[in-house]
C-alpha cells in the first residue's frame, strides 16, 4: 500500500486513493476547459501561450529550485527541483472566474487558460526526472530527459488528438442521425477524458495532456461540445475536486505545527517572484502593458494540479531526507494560494479592467476587448 501523505485516519483515505481522486478531477476539469476554448481566438493570440509553456514554465522551474536551495539549505539540488517541479504548474479550476471574466481581454484569459491547461502535463517529466536523479536511478542525464519529455508531451498529443478527433466525429454523426438523445450526449461527453486517462496510462503518456488537447481537438469535428455537453462533465469534475479540497483542508489543520518560518517564506516567494519574474521574461516583446504582466503574474494559483504531483512524488516511496519539507511547503502554498488568489480575483479583475480602459488603443489588449 502507498504511503499515507494527506491521511485522514477516519476516513481510511490512503495516498493512492486520493491520488486517483485528483487525478480524476483534474482530468476532467482540463477537458472541460478546453473544449470551451476558442480555436479562432487561440490562433489569433499567436505565441503568447507557448511563451508562458516554455520560457515562463522552465525558468520557474528553475527560479523555484534556486530560491528552495536559499531556504532550505539542507535540501539536495534535486530535492530542490522537485519541490520546484510540484509548484510550477498553476490550476484551472482556482483561476476559472480570470478566464471566464468578460472584463478580462480575450487574448489574456485564453493565454492563461491555455497555459494551466498544459502546464502541469509539462510539469510531470521534469519532476520524475529530478525523483529519479534524487534516488540515484537514471543515466543519460539530459539525454534522458529530452527523451522522457518527448515520450510524455508526443504521445500525450497523438492520444488526445485520437480521441478528441475520432470521438467528436461519432458524436457528431450520432446527432445528426437523431440517435442520442441530450442527456446522453452528456454522458458520452464525459467518456472522452476518461477514455484519455486510460488510453494514456497504457502507452506512458500524460494523461492531462491528452485531456486538454482531446478537449481541443473534439471542437474541430463536434463544435457544439462546449455549448451543449460539458455541463455533465463540469459538473462531475468539479465535484471531484471540491471533495479533494476538502480532504486537503483537513490534513492541513492536522498538520498546521510543521509550517515553519522556512516554509512561509517559500510559498510566499513561490506565489510571487518565483511566479512573476518567469512570467515578465517570457512575456518580453509581446507589447503588453505592464498590468496585464503583473496580472498574468499573480494570476498562477496553484491547487490541485500541486496536489496531483505532490502525491505522485509521495506515491515513489523515495524516502528522502527532505521529504516532510517537501511536503509541508507544498501544503502551505497550496493553502496560501486558495485564500490569497481566491480573495483578490475579483478586485484584482475589477482594478485591471479600468487599466486596460484607460490604454491606448493600439494596444494588444484593447482590440481584444469585447471580442
Amino acid at each position: 500500500m502507498s504511503p499515507v501523505w494527506m491521511h485522514v485516519a477516519e476516513a481510511g483515505v490512503t495516498a493512492n486513493v486520493f491520488l486517483r481522486l485528483a487525478e480524476l478531477g483534474l482530468v476532467l476539469l482540463l477537458f472541460t476547459d478546453a473544449s470551451r476554448t476558442d480555436l479562432t481566438v487561440l490562433r489569433r493570440i499567436g505565441t503568447l501561450p507557448g511563451r508562458l509553456l516554455s520560457t515562463g514554465l522552465l525558468l520557474t522551474i528553475l527560479l523555484g529550485g534556486i530560491v528552495a536551495r536559499l531556504v532550505f539549505p539542507e535540501l539536495s539540488i534535486w530535492e530542490a527541483g522537485i519541490l520546484a517541479a510540484i509548484l510550477a504548474p498553476t490550476d484551472a479550476g482556482l483561476g476559472q472566474i480570470v478566464v471566464s471574466s468578460l472584463r478580462v481581454p480575450m487574448r489574456v484569459r485564453q493565454a492563461l487558460n491555455v497555459e494551466a491547461g498544459l502546464n502541469d502535463g509539462l510539469s510531470v517529466p521534469f519532476l520524475l526526472f529530478f525523483m529519479a536523479l534524487a534516488a540515484a536511478k537514471i543515466e543519460g542525464g539530459a539525454a534522458s530527459l529530452l527523451q522522457f519529455i518527448g515520450e510524455q508531451l508526443g504521445l500525450g498529443v497523438v492520444v488526445g488528438m485520437a480521441v478528441g478527433l475520432v470521438g467528436g466525429w461519432l458524436l457528431r454523426a450520432a446527432t445528426r442521425r437523431d440517435w442520442l438523445a441530450e442527456s446522453f450526449q452528456q454522458i458520452a461527453v464525459v467518456t472522452l477524458p476518461l477514455l484519455c486517462l486510460a488510453l494514456a496510462e497504457m502507452v506512458d503518456a500524460s494523461m492531462f495532456i491528452a485531456s486538454f488537447v482531446a478537449g481541443l481537438a473534439i471542437q474541430i469535428p463536434f463544435k457544439d461540445a462546449g455549448k451543449h455537453s460539458v455541463e455533465f462533465a463540469e459538473e462531475w469534475g468539479q465535484i471531484l475536486n471540491l471533495a479533494v479540497f476538502f480532504l486537503f483542508g483537513m490534513v492541513v489543520v492536522r498538520d498546521w505545527a510543521q509550517f515553519t518560518p522556512a516554509t512561509w517564506v517559500y510559498a510566499i516567494l513561490s506565489l510571487t517572484v518565483v511566479r512573476m519574474l518567469p512570467v515578465a521574461v517570457a512575456l518580453l516583446g509581446t507589447r503588453l502593458s505592464l498590468p496585464s504582466v503583473l496580472f498574468m503574474g499573480w494570476f498562477g494559483p496553484r491547487g490541485l494540479a500541486s496536489i496531483v504531483l505532490g502525491l505522485v512524488y509521495l506515491e515513489q516511496e523515495l524516502h528522502l531526507p527532505s521529504e516532510s519539507a517537501i511536503r509541508a511547503t507544498v501544503m502551505l502554498t497550496v493553502v496560501l494560494s486558495i485564500f490569497a488568489h481566491g480573495l483578490s480575483a475579483m478586485p484584482g479583475i475589477s482594478i485591471y479592467a479600468r487599466k486596460v480602459a484607460a490604454l491606448n488603443s493600439s494596444a494588444p489588449e484593447c482590440q481584444e476587448l469585447g471580442t
